[in-house]
């Protein structure tokens, strides 16, 4: 599958930083591919909804875009370079200074505060502590969890631990912001809240990609990527 999406933002954009190339991933030899033959390009300065029934390896495309996972065959290029010239030291590199990934489930420590998990990915990245610490706190205000900031996950809420994962994936003004169902605990005026913070973030010229079952927040996206479930895609432009 074959496609390029243009940035309907044209000034906002870097171009396209992320991209695949005949991308084909396989959970086991005996089994039908999740993810066959695709190749698109992601525009910086745009969102891009990733859609399709369940199993259709949403989450999958997610992980190997992210650098998480490795394709069976195929490609996923970053900034031109295919990522299988990359050590694993320069991907580790590229996830914690240009990535930030929300998670379906939060995944949040639960050993460490809501304020340290927050600072985590800044602190991984090499920001300075009083930095990470500052611009958490900036996020969380904004997401309504401030004052939950010394709380272990395991004393807040789902939509609150989710929230916390959404301040931590954009702590450190992340190129490129990956996105599993992020509004899927949330109530609707939590999840338009977030839904405009990661707009938002595209409009810096980021790219962000969000898998997703909300038809809102996709009639609201730039763009739509859907997997058909037996692993091609269907590229559109929501909003040319």
């Amino acid at each position: 599958m074959i496609g390029v999406l243009p940035g309907p933002r044209a000034a906002a954009s870097a171009g396209t930083a992320l991209g695949t190339r005949s991308l084909t991933f396989t959970y086991r030899a005996a089994l039908p591919p999740v993810i066959s033959d695709l190749t698109v390009d992601l525009p910086a300065g745009a969102t891009t909804a990733l859609t399709g029934p369940s199993g259709s390896g949403k989450s999958t495309l997610l992980y190997l875009l992210a650098l998480m996972i490795r394709p069976t065959n195929g490609e996923v290029v970053w900034d031109r370079v295919p990522a299988s010239r990359m050590a694993d030291a320069a991907r580790s590199r590229l996830r914690a200074s240009q990535v930030g990934f929300i998670f379906q489930d939060a995944l949040l420590d639960p050993s460490r505060s809501v304020l340290a998990n927050v600072c985590d990915s800044g602190l991984f990245a090499g920001m300075r502590r009083e930095d990470a610490v500052a611009r958490a706190r900036e996020l969380m205000a904004r997401f309504g969890v401030d004052h939950r900031e010394d709380h272990k996950p395991g004393e807040i809420s789902g939509g609150q631990a989710q929230r916390v994962a959404i301040c931590r994936a954009l702590l450190t003004n992340p190129r490129v912001v990956f996105a599993d169902e992020p509004t899927g605990n949330l109530d609707e005026d939590t999840a338009a809240v977030v839904w405009q913070a990661l707009t938002d973030h595209a409009a810096t010229g980021a790219t962000v990609v969000v898998a997703t079952h909300d038809g809102s927040l996709v009639a609201r996206a730039d763009h739509e990527v859907r997997l058909d479930g037996s692993g091609g895609a269907e590229l559109r432009a929501v909003r040319p």
